[in-house]
């Protein structure tokens, strides 16, 4: 390593007890233990999981380290997305990152470029590539190779009232037709189409990946992002003049873009009827789902889901899926024995207890087989869904550069708001583009 704070994506999933157990062997005396062996000291973590079952995830893997190791403290540091991604950045930039921490596809990205990362291919040929997604393990190579594994898989998923559906007599949409014209009986009928929390940006960029790539699959994008095509094509403009008319068609709720998704006030509006249908990453199945159960109600019996409709008069397939079938990353900064701590510490996410839980809870480690595991009917069909897609439309904000993905969000906002048109928003986007490839 260049470095002496090296960061290092090590494996974290199902089999990575057993490179915690080839690592485990005493190197000097580093921080993290005493002269009698014992480790010692505290670990610091951070990770963006405010709420939910992935925050207890977290939470239950520490506390199962305490135990066996009661004279280190984990000290777990949670922030909301905004926050979390800037403080990060920041402290990659100036050396203070934390011992170990959660990350997203594009920071990997960044860290390689900026030649912070080794490969890890050896690594994971030890542990056994067939063990995970193919899909999900592919989104960790970065020219090639592997530098990380992922923690979850998540996949774009349009939650729908099927109580409501009854009510008023409406089919599942196939089409985008048939999506606007179920959007105008619930207008109809005093119901607000879509619940929307959109003050955190990426919330509202789903719509515009989703239509994008219904409209003209997954090309325009991937020529956008290596630099042959651009963020002003047609599927783009297209996607954010879509947004518009449904804005002005009143298919969100009023104040959306003020409105917090990380406080759940959508959610919020889709358990009160207020609102029919939510777009939303399917890792929301583990809020619906807790939420049913703690409010004693059976709301979650009354929702159902479906895959973004199909546009009629387009070519573009209309399996492809939009999410990451890997999602989050663990990332280590520290050496010696404290490393190998950090390493155990990771590998408590992939016991037996805690993968069960992540399961019970509705979430979906990317790892081959799990759906044998899963008995919940929605998230075993969401799972088939994720397997029968002919390809996956990485989320823009978790594959692009920072600086182009952060222009993507703003400017969608403007969209959303009203207050840039598409054309310019899409400008906007594709200056930031070329200024990276220019560098």
């Amino acid at each position: 390593m260049k470095n002496s704070k090296k960061i290092l994506f090590a494996l974290v999933l199902a089999l990575f007890a057993l490179f915690v157990t080839a690592c485990s062997s005493s190197k000097n005396d580093a921080e993290g233990s005493n002269k009698s062996g014992e480790l010692s000291g505290e670990i610091v973590m951070w990770h963006s999981f405010t709420q939910g079952p992935r925050l207890e995830s977290i939470q239950k893997s520490a506390d199962e380290f305490m135990k066996k190791h009661p004279k280190v403290k984990i000290k777990i540091e949670t922030f909301s997305w905004n926050d979390f991604y800037t403080k990060w950045t920041t402290g990659l930039a100036n050396g203070n990152v934390p011992d170990i921490s959660t990350a997203l596809p594009n920071q990997v990205m960044e860290m390689v470029n900026s030649d912070a990362l080794v490969p890890l291919n050896d690594t994971i040929k030890t542990i056994g590539e067939d063990k995970f997604n193919k899909t999900a393990l592919d989104e960790a190579k970065v020219d090639g190779n592997f530098y990380s594994v992922p923690l979850y898989s998540h996949a774009q998923v349009m939650w729908v009232r099927t109580d409501l559906l009854k009510q008023y007599n409406i089919e599942v949409p196939k089409t985008l037709e048939d999506l606007e014209k179920a959007c105008d009986t619930f207008l109809e009928n005093g119901i607000t189409p879509f619940t929307l929390a959109n003050s955190t940006k990426w919330t509202g960029s789903m719509y515009f990946q989703c239509l994008a790539a219904r409209k003209g699959g997954l090309e325009p994008f991937q020529k956008a992002a290596d630099g042959t095509g651009s963020f002003e094509d047609e599927s783009f403009e297209w996607a954010g003049e879509k947004i518009q008319e449904w804005v002005n068609k009143g298919y969100f709720p009023d104040g959306f873009n003020s409105m917090s998704e990380d406080d759940g006030q959508s959610r919020q509006l889709f358990y009160q009827e207020t609102a029919a249908m939510y777009l939303i990453g399917s890792w929301a199945t583990a809020n619906l789902k807790t939420d049913s159960e703690d409010g004693g109600s059976d709301f979650y019996d009354k929702v159902g889901w479906f895959s973004f409709p199909a546009i009629s008069d387009s070519n573009a397939d209309s399996s492809i899926l939009c999410g990451t079938m890997g999602d989050q990353f663990i990332s280590f900064n520290c050496e010696g024995e404290k490393l190998d701590a950090a390493f155990e510490l990771a590998s408590y996410l992939s016991s037996e207890e805690v993968v069960d839980f992540m399961v019970e809870s509705s979430l979906i480690p990317p790892v081959k087989g799990i759906e044998d595991k899963i008995t919940d009917p929605v998230s075993k069909s969401i799972v088939e869904a994720a397997n029968n897609a002919s390809a996956v439309q990485l989320w823009y904000d978790q594959y692009l550069d920072p600086s182009v993905a952060n222009a993507h969000l703003d400017g969608n906002q403007e969209v959303f708001g009203l207050t840039m048109t598409p054309a310019e928003a899409n400008k906007k986007m594709q200056d930031a583009q070329q200024e990276y490839l220019n560098k």
